[in-house]
């Protein structure tokens, strides 16, 4: 018999939670002598225990088999003050783990060099098929492009495999979480261009990791000339509008007149006479006789094209929008113009010389610009968009921007105002320093209080990761995990838009991707996540011949904080969610062929709807989620993740715990 929807209902009701009032024990003799003082413990709203269980979930990317016994001993503001001094926490596994790669630290020019862009690789191709080609020198075009295309597949993969793997394994937790969160804030897309996949490759390392605890102004004059940045929004094809000055046009006058006069020399402004056997184009002027020009293949007319393009306002627009004074930062369209200008000339080099920042007088426009009030001087080249980041840094509105986006991401969807206006005070007394932000936003009561509570959900990237670190896993050196993360909808640099992937629930609450969670959770437990065992873990040993309350009773302690809903205990000793056993012989709605009720929809993917819908409010936090399949596809059974297997025992019950409301949050 089906579950009614009532009891569907009840199964993913809200969470009822007992909060008290307790104090923790922070070392304080490990605290740096500088660190200001946390949030009294007496204030704080969370349990002592719950204290350990939040820190975890949000300044890590869940808890290892351990880790709660760990911070409990430490204390959580020891650990916090820790986390906040990465450099000095040693990270044996994660630096092993990552001296397996060949392609990470490699400059700009090798790496083209050794994986060449199938793009560049086809254009060549589509070049040279212009002239006679034997049957010999096709087949080995082919080949070439076809090893491009694998070659730079294996460059990607170890890229994502190197992210996904630190996360799992890195002892540098809040490291790693601000490293995802800051790429997230400049968010770039990998498939942009012909080298975007290259591109990448160097953009976490050189632009965000050396940052995430410096000043704000350093990670955004890295991000403004990294190759990512520079080729995602276009500002590397960005130049001065005909008839506005140019350096070249500055300096050429005064090199002219510093020139000393060499005999035969034609007068300035003297065009050259013909030369024998040239043609003059039609419509040339007299005495310019030039070769006719070939006709180019369309590849190369796309690059001449682009060439020749004038101001590209996109990076302009998103440097004020979403990398500092927020869309309600009090600029004008005017204002976006003006950066524009500022940063015409910032471009980058050759593929053949590695693609690398360089900044070309001859493109930048030299006019006197006025961005937010402040006149920047005409002639002042590449320190003209150095002016305008020092401007945007250091502007009120980018402090309230980060501040508030760093409150939504460790605090809540909707942060308190009190909060992000300290956190902002902070960024301004500081000159932007984070870690004084981060630190302000962590230890303060707000952080600690019961609404924030298990208040976020996760992002696909963390509901992965979680699960490999709460069952003890070793990082997946091969691209799999990555690719799961993927198909739960966020694949790593697949984000098109330059908003970045969504740092509020709402977002991530969807019939398809409930359905997917829960799948994915069971294939976890099935062994079917790279690096994940049920061997290996550490209670499985003891809770395998346990009877099913006592298993049930170790998993939502080890797994899901040690508190849990009625429901949530519910599904976990029967061995079945009904959403699942609604969704299973329908898929999602219109994947049967029963006809619709009054409604429009099929009476088996109604209760599934339904079990989503009361799933989905549970993880949530009681808002009204959007009841759609996850990136607009339907899934079937599996999630995503093809047909589970069966589970029983020990497995089911881990299985159902991580796709539960209480782990899908943080």
């Amino acid at each position: 018999m089906r579950p009614t929807i009532r009891g569907l209902t009840t199964l993913a009701g809200l969470l009822a939670l007992t909060v008290a009032t307790a104090r923790s024990a922070p070392a304080q003799s490990l605290l740096p002598a500088n660190a200001p003082a946390p949030a009294a413990a007496s204030s704080r709203e969370l349990t002592a225990d719950q204290q350990v269980v939040h820190v975890l979930n949000r300044l890590a990317f869940g808890a290892r088999p351990g880790d709660v016994e760990r911070v409990r001993a430490l204390g959580v503001d020891a650990w916090i003050e820790a986390q906040l001094a990465p450099e000095q926490i040693a990270d044996p596994v994660a630096d092993a783990f990552l001296r397996q790669f060949t392609a990470l630290d490699l400059p700009a020019e090798v790496l083209i060099g050794r994986f060449p862009p199938p793009q560049l690789t086809l254009a060549r191709t589509v070049i040279r098929r212009d002239a006679a080609l034997s049957p010999a020198d096709s087949a080995r075009l082919r080949s070439e492009l076809l090893e491009a295309r694998r070659t730079t597949a294996r460059m990607v993969g170890e890229l994502h495999a190197a992210q996904v793997g630190r996360a799992v394994a890195s002892e540098r937790q809040l490291n790693e979480v601000l490293v995802d969160f800051w790429t997230n804030h400049f968010s770039v897309f990998s498939n942009k261009g012909p080298l975007g996949r290259h591109h990448v490759i160097g953009y976490q390392r050189d632009a965000i990791r050396p940052h995430v605890f410096g000043r704000f102004r350093d990670m955004l004059g890295a991000v403004a000339q990294s190759p990512a940045m520079l080729a995602y929004l276009d500002n590397a094809q960005s130049r001065a509008d005909s008839g506005a000055p140019t350096l070249a046009d500055q300096r050429r006058p005064a090199m002219r007149a510093q020139r000393p006069a060499a005999a035969g020399r034609r007068p300035v402004g003297q065009s050259r006479p013909p030369q024998p056997g040239t043609v003059r184009p039609p419509g040339a002027a007299p005495g310019t006789g030039r070769q006719p020009r070939m006709a180019q293949p369309p590849q190369m007319q796309q690059l001449l094209q682009r060439s020749r393009r004038g101001l590209n306002e996109n990076y302009a627009r998103e440097l004020l929008e979403l990398h500092t004074l927020g869309v309600d930062g009090g600029y004008s369209q005017q204002d976006v113009i003006e950066v524009a200008r500022a940063f015409t000339g910032w471009t980058l080099r050759p593929p053949a010389a590695g693609n690398g920042f360089v900044f070309r007088p001859e493109f930048h426009d030299a006019g006197e610009k006025v961005v937010l009030g402040t006149r920047i001087p005409a002639g002042g080249g590449i320190d003209d968009g150095e002016q305008v980041l020092d401007i945007l840094a250091r502007h009120p509105a980018t402090a309230r921007f980060v501040a508030y986006k760093l409150a939504v991401r460790f605090v809540s969807d909707t942060p308190p105002d009190a909060l992000v206006e300290r956190a902002a005070a902070t960024y301004l007394a500081s000159d932007g320093d984070l870690r004084a932000v981060v630190r302000t936003i962590v230890t303060s009561p707000e952080f600690f209080a019961s609404e924030a509570w298990r208040a976020k959900v996760k992002s696909p990237f963390e509901v992965v990761v979680s699960a490999a670190r709460a069952l003890g896993a070793t990082p997946d050196p091969t691209p799999r995990t990555a690719t799961m993360i993927a198909t739960l909808g966020q694949p790593l640099y697949g984000h098109q838009a330059p908003n970045g992937w969504p740092e509020t629930g709402d977002a991530w609450i969807n019939t398809g991707s409930i359905l997917s969670r829960i799948n994915f959770g069971l294939a976890v437990a099935g062994g079917g996540v790279p690096g994940v065992s049920m061997r290996n873990w550490p209670r499985a040993t003891t809770l395998a011949s346990a009877s099913r309350e006592v298993q049930v009773d170790g998993v939502v302690q080890a797994l899901l904080g040690g508190d849990v809903s009625p429901d949530t205990r519910a599904v976990l000793l029967s061995g079945r969610n009904p959403f699942l056993d609604a969704a299973e012989p329908a898929g999602l709605p219109d994947a049967t062929n029963d006809m619709p009720d009054a409604t429009g929809v099929m009476p088996d993917a109604a209760a599934a709807m339904n079990g989503a819908r009361a799933q989905a409010e549970s993880m949530a936090g009681g808002r009204e989620p959007e009841l759609r399949p996850a990136g607009g596809r339907r899934m079937g059974v599996g999630g995503g993740f093809g047909r589970i297997r069966p589970l029983d025992g020990l497995a089911q019950v881990i299985g159902l715990a991580l796709g539960s409301p209480e782990f899908q949050r943080r």
